[in-house]
């Protein structure tokens, strides 16, 4: 059953953000304990990474190129549009607080469900998740207004404990466990992972949700927004990377789109403005859509290029 849901990941990510969507009240629910699951994800994904070869590619100058793409570039080219369209403060701040979330510490595993290898997508997930409290900050300070007042000391705590915990833990682990003893547990948390994934788009479609019952207008045009949002970072990813040759190219664009927003909520919460849940509810669908849309791309070129 396990294997059967990892080969249609995908898919049933998709469903997830669908069925969250329909029971609202459940997606609610499920929200409180989503910080939770988060920690347990990027701690199981991080005993599963081979720590010398990932500190290796985390010291590559590529990979921090990558991160200030991920973060500084996508910030300055949404506040460009921001202020085209005459975005309002709230918006903007959400906007930009998206642009300044690390990837998803699933990000590795959509990679390699694709077909690419993950180890590049895990360089520039740490990267970019390493990035982000700065960039979050200078965000924050940016656009939340004269009123900007930010707790740093919980705002620290946070980011220890959902950034730097899993990775000390990671690393003792790493550092006083056996190889093979690690790699037999980590290959069965490996099967329930994908699990976890899945309580992501279930419990953040909820918010989106209760703006659909009460604004629906606005509901819509915050869905097209996350779209085009997801659009840009993908392209922004595979047109800068293009050069490195399409393999990378892809796995930048992939790791681009998803973000993990949840991470940024957990870190500073309130302080991100009344729109921000909204948006990255909406924000579900499209990013969850994103492996199939690159698996039908693929295997239309391997098509393609069979008949040549």
């Amino acid at each position: 059953m396990l294997a059967l849901i990892s080969k249609h990941s995908s898919l049933f990510l998709s469903m997830a953000a669908v069925i969250g969507f329909l029971f609202p009240a459940l997606s609610s629910a499920a929200l409180p304990y989503l910080p939770y699951v988060l920690f347990a994800l990027m701690l199981f994904t991080l005993m599963g990474i081979d720590q010398r070869a990932l500190v290796q590619a985390i010291f590559n100058l590529d990979a921090w190129g990558y991160a200030c793409v991920h973060t500084i570039f996508t910030t300055v080219i949404i506040c460009a549009f921001g202020f085209i369209f005459n975005a309002d403060r709230d918006l903007l701040l959400a906007m930009t607080a998206v642009c300044a979330t690390g990837s998803l510490f699933a990000t590795p595993a959509i990679v390699r469900s694709v077909g690419f290898p993950p180890l590049k997508a895990m360089a520039f997930t740490i990267t970019s998740t390493l990035l982000m409290p700065l960039v979050l900050y200078i965000n924050m300070f940016l656009f939340s207004g004269e009123a900007f007042s930010l707790d740093l000391q919980s705002y620290t705590l946070r980011l220890v404990i959902f950034i730097i915990g899993p990775m000390a833990i990671s690393y003792f682990i790493h550092q006083n466990v056996a190889h093979e003893k690690l790699s037999r547990v980590h290959t069965k948390l490996a099967q329930f992972t994908i699990l976890l994934v899945f309580s992501f788009p279930f419990g953040l479609t909820g918010q989106f949700r209760w703006l659909w019952d009460e604004q629906r207008d606005f509901a819509i045009a915050m869905l097209i927004l996350a779209f085009a949002i997801c659009i840009l970072f993908f392209i922004i990813g595979l047109v800068l990377y293009w050069r490195k040759g399409k393999d990378e190219a892809f796995v930048a664009a992939i790791t681009s789109g998803n973000r993990n927003v949840l991470l940024t909520y957990s870190v500073a919460g309130a302080f991100l403005g009344p729109l921000y849940l909204p948006l990255i509810g909406a924000l579900q669908l499209p990013i969850y859509m994103q492996p199939m849309i690159v698996k039908a791309m693929l295997k239309r070129d391997s098509k393609r290029a069979a008949k040549a």
